[in-house]
């Protein structure tokens, strides 16, 4: 007879090694585009509105002459008929930031004076004017002669933008009245790798960038705080909390100041600002400086003050199981929708309820590493961003918060067996945009994404998943890694076989589902029959359970594996028991000991295996009848 409440008998190991590692950064065959930015913009506080000068520098690394570029012009997903639009109103989930109570799209809407727009107004290539068209968010450009390989060419463009009402992540006068969130708000060059070009709409979910330098110069009325990517390079003309202490600031004659950012080596520029904004500063002993820009009210000033002090424990943990964050600042800012990545930065709403935002800002800042400095092509590969940050999240929430949770990602696994319980599982593998609703997306990308490496560990062993995790970062920094990067640089650190497990994981939606089919007698020595029934194949560790109140384990690789990993329980006797292939469903080993002196036998203690029907891994002897 096999009971639900088994695991009260036994003891969950979980044993989450998270000692740092230092390791070089290993060069590896991959080229990578160039860009350098500068702009000039001028906001007008008054109408939303816009303009700006952009001097671009491409470099093309590839092995390619392109005669044709993109940009991405994302302020156009706000208009009515837009690809985003359509979407909102056809998919059976909306997100309901974007939608009314009546589950409408707020897009749909929009007047001329609240939609948003970003348009080229004129373009040239090294002087030379350019053929070029607008396709909703995407801006196709004819070049008027190829970039040869190795070659380099400047692009010069006026453009004029409105900022649309605050709808998803971007916009003005989000719900905390924040003014201006500015993020997909310039034109920008899509990314061109060994897979072509990545111009995708803007229809909903994430980005993909060029790494390169960004030059801003934002002029805004004087009253309004700025915040965001890059440095500030002209802190003294312009105070606000960025002039060096103890010194003072000439007021602006004018109504307007210019503020001068640059931001080395990355793929996005995101910037906020308000009239009302507190700006504090915590600069970390051997870190970057902090910086905290939220509303002058007094129902956030209590939660913001407190987020401060764990933004800097965050970043220590993060620096520590990862790898060193490679930028001087970072800066967590009240604005957009929700809680949003950008470079060196995040948005974040909300202030009331302390425990929300200081979540929200662990993984905004996980993010960093995964999708700003590792930064995998979000469209193809959402569940190594989102998935790998919600895991690390999970043990720094779980550590620096003190939550003491035995299973950090329990949550990952719930969700994940609603939805493949649900009958609407995708695979890992879907374009982000074509999952056929939001909740299988946001599932397979966090939780499934979760439980990636969760599970991986319960595979290899925790102490190889997280140098697989710090050799990954170190390895694969600013390199647009892909999903057999992650598989490879595992097999590395572990010396197990991983194909596998990529494959079944992510580009199907087989599952996991092993039971304990018999326990039986067999004289002095007791036999264990397991079976496999779900299409996965996993390696498997038994944990049986005596009578005298002793433990031992034992473990059947997986034959295509070809390795074993270390003993997860060291403080008990593992047995290592002959490979188990993956196309015999049925597998027996013997125990030394009477089926009298056992009390259980249980599958997977640590229950990191996502085993869809856990009431078959569990097995006790069925009590006497009674007289």
């Amino acid at each position: 007879m096999q009971y639900k409440n088994f695991n009260a008998l036994v003891l969950l190991f979980l044993l989450f090694g998270c000692t740092g590692l230092t390791t070089a950064q290993n060069s590896t065959n991959y080229w990578q585009q160039h860009v350098d930015y500068t702009m000039e913009v001028d906001m007008n506080v008054e109408n939303f509105q816009y303009t700006g000068t952009q001097k671009l520098i491409y470099t093309n690394n590839s092995p390619d002459a392109l005669s044709r570029v993109y940009y991405h012009l994302y302020f156009n997903a706000f208009q009515p008929g837009s690809e985003m639009d359509m979407r909102l109103q056809h998919i059976a989930d909306p997100d309901g930031r974007m939608t009314t109570p009546e589950k409408k799209s707020r897009i749909a809407s929009l007047t001329e004076t609240e939609i948003g727009y970003l348009h080229a107004i004129s373009l040239t290539q090294d002087g030379a004017a350019v053929n070029f068209s607008e396709e909703g968010t995407v801006l196709v450009v004819d070049l008027a002669k190829p970039i040869p390989t190795g070659g380099q060419t400047t692009f010069e463009m006026e453009f004029k933008g409105q900022v649309p009402v605050q709808i998803r992540r971007s916009g003005r006068n989000n719900k905390d009245g924040v003014a201006l969130s500015m993020s997909q708000w310039y034109p920008k060059l899509a990314e061109y790798d060994f897979e072509g070009w990545h111009a995708d709409p803007y229809i909903a979910r994430e980005f993909h960038g060029v790494w390169g330098d960004f030059d801003l110069k934002l002029t805004i009325d004087k009253t309004y705080v700025v915040g965001g990517t890059g440095y500030l390079q002209n802190p003294q003309e312009i105070g606000h909390g960025y002039e060096a202490p103890g010194t003072k600031v000439k007021k602006p004659r004018g109504k307007t100041l210019t503020w001068h950012f640059k931001a080395p080596m990355v793929h996005d520029f995101m910037w906020a600002a308000d009239p009302e904004y507190v700006h504090d500063t915590l600069q970390m002993e051997d870190g970057p400086t902090l910086h905290f820009l939220y509303k002058n009210d007094s129902i956030y000033r209590d939660t913001w003050t407190k987020v401060q002090p764990l933004t800097e424990k965050a970043m220590r943990f993060f620096n520590k199981n990862i790898g060193a964050y490679p930028y001087k600042q970072y800066s967590v800012i009240q604005g957009g929708d929700g809680g949003m990545e950008y470079a060196m930065a995040t948005l974040i709403t909300g202030g009331d309820k302390p425990g929300s935002v200081i979540g929200t800002m662990i993984h905004e800042l996980a993010h960093s590493w995964f999708q700003h400095v590792l930064a995998t092509n979000e469209a193809k590969h959402e569940w190594m961003d989102e998935g790998f940050t919600s895991f690390v999240s999970a043990l720094c929430s779980n550590e620096i918060r003190e939550q003491n949770k035995q299973n950090p990602f329990e949550n990952s696994y719930k969700g994940y067996y609603y939805l493949v319980n649900s009958g609407k599982e995708q695979p890992q593998g879907t374009h982000a945009d074509r999952y056929d609703s939001n909740t299988p997306y946001g599932i397979s990308a966090y939780s499934k994404g979760a439980i990636f490496l969760s599970q991986l560990g319960y595979v290899i062993g925790q102490d190889k998943l997280m140098e697989s995790l710090r050799k990954y970062y170190a390895d694969f920094k600013f390199k647009h890694p892909v999903p057999n990067d992650i598989k490879r640089t595992a097999e590395k650190v572990s010396g197990i076989e991983l194909d596998w497990y990529l494959t079944d994981w992510t580009q199907t939606t087989n599952t996991i589902d092993y039971g304990i089919k018999e326990v039986a007698a067999d004289g002095e020595k007791t036999k264990i029959k397991l079976e496999r029934i779900g299409l996965m194949p996993m390696p498997i560790d038994i944990l049986v359970v005596y009578n005298d109140g002793t433990q031992e384990t034992f473990y059947a690789p997986l034959q295509m594996m070809r390795g074993e990993k270390e003993n997860p329980y060291p403080q008990l006797k593992r047995t290592v028991l002959a490979d188990w292939t993956w196309a015999n469903p049925s597998f027996g080993f013997s125990v030394d000991r009477p089926l009298e002196d056992i009390k259980a036998v249980m599958i997977d203690p640590s229950q990191l295996m996502a085993d869809m029907n856990q009431e078959n891994n569990t097995w006790q002897p069925q009590p006497m009848p009674k007289n």
